[in-house]
Parts: structure tokens; C-alpha cells; sequence
């Protein structure tokens, strides 16, 4: 018996999790007990570990990211056009992108702990992983995808109206209007067109990737941005082309003659 729950234990808690962190304790902080503790153990695997590990039998936890975006979106989506049953779809959206963007899961998955779990490999070890906004993010989105497998939707539902529903006024003003959020407006307000993000070059191992991503109206190169993910990287640009449109104004009536021809 005391064996059996020994090798209990241990399935509980993989050798690269963070010191003190136990999937049985974060169990205990959600409120809900995993029937597979196989899918929760996946659902914090980076795709970093198994480079490293490579007779690791389990996948990563981006299938289940995938499913989890969905989910918090459906989820978000469906309590807001309840509760706001005057406001047009353009308010609808934009009130879901501020409560589902990088920033807002992260914060979210922050204050669970969530990066104490993760399974990673030295290399995003050692820069920092833990911490990664887009890893705890997405890390959060996976957690959701586990929880939906292994539950159901009202257990999904309880999750999500704890964790962001319960509190979506103060998580929405405080997701500050992003660089990408502010040139959507301008662009649309100016020349009623939205900018296209396009990956212009990428490089550098998995742990320490760099990105190049260029903003785009129409064929019109706007502004080009660098970060250590997509995300970042398209914030960047964002922020270059907001730059050039607000101190040269010249340049914006050339970008509306572009557009028109």
C-alpha cells in the first residue's frame, strides 16, 4: 500500500518541476481533482521538454492550448452577450479581446502559480520560462483544455467565472489599449482597413527564438518589430507604425493614395 502510494506521489510530481510544486497541491488550489492525472501532467509539458527527453512517452500541451482557446472563448463569449444585452458586436469583441489576450491569462496564470509546473527544458530553464508571458498564457489555455476533457463544460464554466467572469470589469479596464489595438483604430478610422501581420525572418534555438514580424496595409509596409515571440514581435511593429504615422503626417496621405489606387 504505502509503495503504491509512493509511485502515486511520484507521478504527482515530475523531477524538473519547481521545488515545492505538487500537481496534488494545485489540484487542492482550483477545487477540482483530475479522474486522469496523465491529461493534467500533459497539460504542463512544454514542447521544450522533449527535445531534451526523448524517451518522455507523453506529447506537449499545445493540442491541448488549442482546445483551450477555444473553450475560454466560447465560454467568455457566450457569458458577455448575456450580461450585455444592449451592446453591438464591435464593443462584444473588443470587451472578449481584453479579458482572452496574453497579458490578462498571464497575469492569471501568474497568480495560480501555474509556472512552478511546468515541464521545460534547461535552455527555457535557465532564460526564464517560468516567468514567460506567452508560456504561462498558453500554459493557462492548456490547463482549461485538461479541465474540459477530464470534467465537463459547467466545471469549465465554474473555472473560468472564478478565475475571469467574476471579476471582467477590472480585468478589462486594466488591459490597457495595446499598440496593435491602437493602430486597428487608426487604420480603420483613417482608411476603413485593417493591417495584416506578416512573419518576415525567425531565428535562434527553440529556447531563446527571435522574431520578425512586419505590419502591412494593404501591400504598404508600415512598421517592423522584434521580439522573442510572434506576439511580442507584432506589438513591436505596431508600435513602429503607430510612431511614423503620428510624427509624419505626410506619410499618412501617401498611405491613403496607396490604398485608393
Amino acid at each position: 500500500m504505502l509503495k503504491s502510494q509512493s509511485k502515486k506521489a511520484q507521478a504527482l510530481t515530475p523531477p524538473n518541476l519547481q521545488k515545492g510544486a505538487s500537481l496534488k497541491d494545485l489540484q487542492t488550489k482550483i477545487g477540482l481533482t483530475f479522474s486522469d492525472q496523465n491529461l493534467l501532467k500533459n497539460a504542463f509539458t512544454h514542447r521544450s521538454y522533449l527535445n531534451e527527453h526523448k524517451n518522455y512517452k507523453g506529447t506537449s500541451n499545445e493540442r491541448l492550448e488549442f482546445l483551450g482557446d477555444s473553450v475560454i472563448s466560447i465560454v467568455v463569449s457566450r457569458y458577455l452577450f448575456e450580461k450585455l444585452p444592449e451592446s453591438p458586436e464591435g464593443e462584444l469583441t473588443q470587451v472578449r479581446a481584453a479579458l482572452v489576450r496574453t497579458e490578462t491569462l498571464a497575469k492569471i496564470a501568474e497568480k495560480l502559480g501555474l509556472g512552478a509546473y511546468l515541464l521545460l527544458s534547461k535552455g527555457e530553464e535557465d532564460s526564464d520560462g517560468r516567468n514567460n508571458s506567452s508560456i504561462l498564457a498558453n500554459t493557462f489555455e492548456a490547463l482549461v483544455g485538461a479541465i474540459y476533457l477530464d470534467k465537463d463544460i459547467k466545471d469549465i464554466e465554474k473555472f473560468l467565472a472564478k478565475m475571469i467572469l467574476g471579476n471582467w470589469q477590472t480585468l478589462a479596464k486594466s488591459a490597457v489599449s495595446d499598440n496593435k489595438s491602437k493602430l486597428q483604430e487608426t487604420l480603420q478610422r483613417k482608411f476603413h482597413q485593417s493591417p495584416l501581420y506578416k512573419l518576415i525572418s525567425s531565428w535562434g534555438p527553440d529556447h531563446d527564438k527571435r522574431f520578425q514580424i512586419g505590419v502591412y496595409l494593404g501591400d504598404k509596409l508600415l512598421g517592423k518589430g522584434l521580439g522573442k515571440n510572434k506576439q511580442q514581435a507584432a506589438q513591436k511593429a505596431a508600435e513602429n507604425a503607430l510612431a511614423k504615422i503620428i510624427t509624419d503626417r505626410k506619410n499618412t496621405t501617401n498611405l491613403k493614395s496607396d490604398t485608393q489606387l
